[in-house]
């Protein structure tokens, strides 16, 4: 298995390890649940420098990356640089090849950073190099940077506390907005439905960034918690609710996908435009489980006796403290059966999250 920057952290504080798609990374340092009503509550770090980062420049990079993602990056130089967007890429079928933020680097527009999936790495800069070529651009991944995510509603005050001098720049930092200092790269993004930080830094700081965190007691959180956070928070998690199968119609992710600028092409935009035109696409939603199992991926969803759908991520909720799912389904209906077992487990159908910033939105 790969080690991130952090390996070393991550056995002084006990963590379990695991195989996490070929990298060596804590599912958790104890107790997941733990670990999770901290990230809610007050505020814990995950090792996440198992990510892909692609910094890509040059002349033509934002025609470029108006072409490779279906968001728009023309809409990031609005305030100038430093801004982030959600996006994906998309294939000529307009299944999603990955789901990533883009942060625009420069006030030129011709410096942009990427931060996409790992497990998806090396497909991921295949298709982006191949599209390239048409472009006079510059695709440098960054296998000399490391991740680590700062998350939960006291987490950007813990990091000021570890390093004062961040004060005034992260108390003004709005969400999805980023700066550099120090080459440190400072992002409000995550992957917990909390307040928070992702910090990208030199492999070599790693270990001094983790310990100044513990000092201001910061807690270890490992995969298990993350899993869990996301999935309250009504995130996809690649490969499990969407893939080059699944179109952003799918799996809730629409929103991701710019037509305002009807002269902009974008890979998969022709068929995107004709799926949507049919209106036969199922719909991402949320399960809460009101009879008694645990949901898991693969199971069947009932609805009016019919099968009608399929759970895509599946888990116990530490907040909610009963089982709840992402699913793709073909008919909304309240009342639902989940099929556990060979049993049909009732079951009611929400909108997504469950859980964002701490509050319960059900």
């Amino acid at each position: 298995m790969k080690k991130t920057p952090f390996y070393a952290c991550h056995i002084e504080a006990n963590g379990k390890i695991v195989d996490f798609g070929g990298w060596a990374l804590p599912v958790n340092y104890g107790s997941q649940i733990k670990e999770h009503e901290i990230v809610r509550q007050d505020s814990g770090m995950f090792d996440v420098s198992q990510m892909q980062i692609i910094d890509i420049s040059g002349e033509d990079a934002k025609a470029f990356l108006r072409y490779l993602m279906c968001n728009d990056v023309a809409k990031l130089n609005k305030n100038g640089s430093g801004k982030a967007l959600y996006s994906a890429i998309l294939n000529e079928h307009a299944g999603i090849i990955d789901d990533l933020i883009v942060y625009l680097t420069d006030t030129n527009e011709t410096s942009y950073r990427i931060v996409s999936n790992g497990a998806t790495s090396e497909k991921d800069l295949l298709w982006i190099n191949t599209q390239a070529t048409k472009y006079n651009v510059t695709i440098t991944p960054r296998d000399d940077l490391a991740i680590l995510a700062v998350q939960g509603p006291n987490a950007i005050n813990k990091v000021i506390q570890a390093n004062p001098q961040l004060l005034a720049q992260l108390q003004q930092l709005k969400p999805f907005e980023s700066f550099t200092s120090d080459n440190y790269f400072y992002a409000r993004t995550g992957y917990t439905g909390e307040n928070g930080l992702e910090i990208i830094l030199p492999q070599n700081d790693a270990h001094r960034l983790w310990h100044e965190l513990l000092d201001v007691n910061v807690t270890p959180c490992g995969l298990g918690a993350r899993d869990t956070l996301r999935l309250e928070a009504g995130m996809n998690l690649y490969g499990h609710d969407m893939d080059e199968n699944i179109t952003p119609i799918e799996c809730n992710m629409d929103c991701v996908v710019d037509l305002s600028d009807k002269n902009r092409d974008f890979i998969g935009k022709v068929k995107y435009l004709e799926l949507k035109a049919k209106n036969k696409n199922s719909m991402q939603v949320g399960i809460v489980l009101t009879g008694k199992g645990v949901l898991r991926e693969g199971q069947k969803i009932i609805v009016s006796g019919q099968e009608s759908g399929v759970v895509t991520s599946g888990t116990f909720s530490p907040t909610l403290k009963t089982s709840i799912a992402i699913a793709r389904v073909k008919d909304f209906n309240d009342e639902v059966a989940v099929e556990i077992r060979g049993q049909q487990i009732s079951a009611k159908l929400v909108k997504l999250p469950f859980v964002r910033n701490g509050r319960i939105m059900l």
